[in-house]
């Protein structure tokens, strides 16, 4: 399993501002290890956010997202104490959630 994420959720006038930091080698299937043979694409396909049971945030990624993402977003609806789940699926069907409660 995957390390955890690192989800912060704050609410500012009615705006709540997610920033995730995803721990993933994202390895593009183009690099070669020190015996010339080429390390097998395995990247983050995948990464949703739920608030309150609703989708607020959906995004693909490919090969080209560097290691370790950091990703920010704002979506409108949350209040402080509500959870917000982000959701990632890599190319091998690995799967992450974790949650952040909207300070």
């Amino acid at each position: 399993m995957a390390d955890p994420m690192r989800v912060r959720a704050t609410e500012n006038g009615g705006v709540v501002d997610v920033k995730i930091l995803m721990k993933h080698d994202m390895e593009t299937g183009q690099r070669k290890d020190a015996a010339g043979k080429i390390v097998p694409a395995w990247h983050i396909q995948t990464v949703t956010a739920q608030c309150k049971g609703k989708e607020v945030f959906r995004a693909q990624f490919g090969p080209a997202v560097s290691k370790d993402p950091f990703l920010n977003f704002k979506f409108k609806g949350g209040a402080k104490g509500d959870k917000v789940a982000v959701t990632w699926i890599d190319n091998k069907g690995d799967k992450r959630t974790d949650e952040a409660t909207i300070a």
